[in-house]
């Protein structure tokens, strides 16, 4: 998963609004460290309300854009499931991801062999193809498990 430290993270962050001229804000790091620190891939609503904790005053669009922002830095992905609703995922490396269909968490995992998927010929013709992620959905676990209880 992600290999890098808090630490790590964090000096690649300031590293990147320098060079792309962005003024280093408490706000930036704020949403960004919350960022860091979440496994569940939150949307925009989940991460504004955890952002609001620290600073009160934040606005929305504030979280909003200074989400976007950090996508296009390259510092977090976008995962767009089933449900349209934009996930924000700060594990860059390679990872692949499962959607519940039930309870709608995004959990991450690795594999090699779905790492390994090379990108069809006539895919590559008609696309400039920057990356690959395998998305999987169905049920997890949890709730897999509760189904059979209640007899679902």
């Amino acid at each position: 998963m992600n290999t890098l430290t808090i630490e790590e993270a964090m000096k690649i962050f300031y590293k990147k609004c320098e060079e792309h001229g962005l003024k280093v804000t408490p706000q930036r790091v704020f949403v960004f460290q919350e960022l860091l620190k979440a496994t569940d891939h939150p949307s925009i609503d989940d991460l504004y309300q955890r952002v609001k904790q620290s600073l009160p005053n934040i606005s929305f669009d504030t979280v909003y854009r200074t989400a976007l922002s950090l996508t296009e830095l390259g510092l977090v992905d976008i995962i767009e499931g089933h449900s349209g609703l934009r996930r924000f995922d700060a594990n860059t490396d390679q990872h692949h991801h499962f959607r519940c269909l039930k309870c709608h968490r995004i959990i991450d995992f690795e594999s090699d062999y779905y790492d390994s998927v090379t990108i069809p010929e006539e895919l590559k013709k008609q696309f400039n193809v920057l990356g690959k992620r395998i998305f999987l959905e169905g049920f997890c676990d949890e709730c897999s498990t509760r189904g059979k209880i209640n007899g679902e």
